[in-house]
């Protein structure tokens, strides 16, 4: 079918369109499952590559500040050069990158391969998702799509604790990143074939190197801020320098980006108040779901005893509940409700499921606590994430659709970050008052012990009651700030923003 047709009765089946969906949810899965899947196999790899306690965070950071820092570029360079090059680019680059962290000898080796795997990624995430928004423009079809888009990426991260588990224990550590590279090749095999992007969505203006060099490392910096922070304090001199870094140079770069000709990210892109609010909110859950994955795996590795593997299927019920939220309510809702009816609920149901996570006691039964929990958690954020993702790029140029992809990442990575740091202070905080407070009445080691258990489940607590309060934010976000209608519904006026005058896709959404 030619283009014209296909856009003049956007709602015609279209085979090419469901199979380039499996080789793009396929990449989703890689990079998703990386982000968990290398956390489980770093004991083993820091011992066998002789790597320093004080340089073994440098597995994860390299990744993330290339990652984080380089996201708004890689979105604007699939604009530019084209979202099915860039894709394949990425996921060739990605495959190479995790073969040389498989082969490691030493701890440069290991770093580089984290960093080329971070800048790799950051092509391939944006073109991925832009790939979705131009390619599937009716409003039923792209409902679908997104469903099992967001359950991918929901979901896959506790699929990387299971994988990782069986890995690292049946196998090598090093197998962690070898199997990134058949579903590396098997992506860009199916994409380079299957894929069409549609004509006349790359933009054609030049490159903002000024925007770039400031994006990438005003984003470094703020990455690296919090960071060290986790690690080394809030008030250490490098960490505050990082932070007022990254302050200076965002601000320059909004600044820039309000007066050039063609910039990296047109500030249109965030101004709109639907954007805007899910970009907030995504953040905000982004947040609360890094603390629950970080404080549920040291609960019941270090308190319940439970081996990598066991944990890694302890999270299935939120994988369940997230599958279910997006492929099954957000899918059938979606273009029946607006937007806000969907991400409201779903994040303050979420924060329900977190709730109950608060009760957390060394001696809490799984079944009784930490199933409902999860399972009300993973609803929750899949019936959110899904039309928060198909709605991200409501109303922007598709010549602008990779980098507004680019900032639904952005946030997610600034949350992880934001996250990570804030929730890991809070519950050392926590622990430590508990301990000191309780450490007197210990007579015994065994005494002492359980005391130090007691504390590490106090922090737990104290920092996931914390990311309670982020989740009940983001719905109360998304509930005020989210004004788009239904998807296929007459779009609402125009935000104030200046889009109203915009080229738009077929029909008024564009999926995220």
């Amino acid at each position: 079918m030619s283009e014209a047709a296909l856009k003049a009765a956007p709602g015609v089946p279209d085979a090419n369109r469901w199979k380039a969906l499996v080789f793009i949810a396929l990449a989703q899965l890689m990079v998703v499952l990386d982000s968990t899947i290398v956390n489980i196999a770093l004991p083993s790899a820091q011992q066998d590559l002789g790597i320093s306690d004080g340089n073994r965070q440098w597995v994860v950071t390299a990744y993330a500040l290339a990652f984080g820092g380089l996201l708004l570029f890689g979105g604007r360079i699939a604009d530019l050069w084209g979202r099915k090059r860039t894709f394949v680019v990425g996921l060739i680059g990605f495959a190479l990158a995790s073969a040389l962290g498989g082969a490691a000898t030493n701890e440069a080796m290991m770093f580089g391969a984290r960093a080329l795997q971070g800048a790799f990624g950051a092509l391939l995430a944006p073109a991925a998702l832009s790939l979705l928004a131009v390619t599937f423009t009716d409003a039923k079809e792209r409902a679908k799509a997104f469903g099992i888009y967001g359950a991918i990426a929901g979901g896959g991260a506790a699929v990387g604790l299971i994988l990782g588990g069986f890995l690292t224990e049946y196998l090598d550590w090093r197998w962690t990143f070898f199997v990134n590279i058949p579903f590396a090749v098997v992506a860009a095999a199916g994409a380079w074939f299957v894929i069409n992007e549609p004509a006349g969505s790359r933009n054609r203006s030049t490159l903002d190197i000024p925007g770039v060099i400031l994006s990438t490392l005003g984003l470094v910096a703020l990455v690296y801020g919090f960071t060290r922070a986790e690690s080394e304090g809030w008030s250490e001199a490098t960490t505050v320098g990082m932070f007022v870094a990254a302050a200076v140079l965002l601000v320059t770069f909004v600044f820039v980006e309000s007066r050039v000709k063609a910039p990296l990210l047109p500030l249109r892109v965030v101004a709109d108040r639907t954007r805007g609010g899910i970009y907030l909110s995504l953040g905000l859950a982004i947040i609360g779901m890094f603390g629950l994955f970080l404080f549920l795996t040291y609960y019941l590795q270090i308190v319940k005893g439970y081996s990598p593997v066991k944990t890694g299927f302890a999270f299935m019920p939120m994988v369940a509940g997230m599958i279910t939220g997006s492929t099954q309510i957000g899918t059938r809702l979606m273009t029946r409700v607006r937007p806000r009816f969907l991400m409201g609920p779903g994040f303050l149901v979420a924060a329900v499921g977190m709730l109950l996570l608060t009760q957390l006691e060394i001696d809490t039964s799984y079944a009784a606590v930490l199933l409902p929990g999860m399972l009300l958690l993973g609803l929750g954020m899949g019936t959110a994430f899904m039309p928060a993702m198909s709605m991200a790029t409501q109303g922007v140029r598709p010549q602008d659709a990779g980098v507004a992809s680019a900032m639904v990442n952005t946030s997610q990575q600034v949350g992880g970050a934001i996250g990570t740091a804030l929730l890991n202070t809070i519950a050392a905080s926590a622990t430590a008052s508990y301990i000191t407070d309780h450490i007197g009445g210990a007579t015994s080691r065994t005494q002492q012990q359980l005391v130090q258990l007691q504390g590490q489940v106090q922090g737990y607590t104290s920092a996931i009651w914390f990311a309670v309060g982020i989740l009940v934010a983001a719905g109360v976000i998304a509930l005020t700030l989210v004004n788009a209608g239904r998807p296929g519904a007459t779009a609402p006026a125009a935000s104030g923003d200046g889009e109203g005058a915009e080229e738009e896709l077929p029909i008024p959404v564009i999926a995220h």
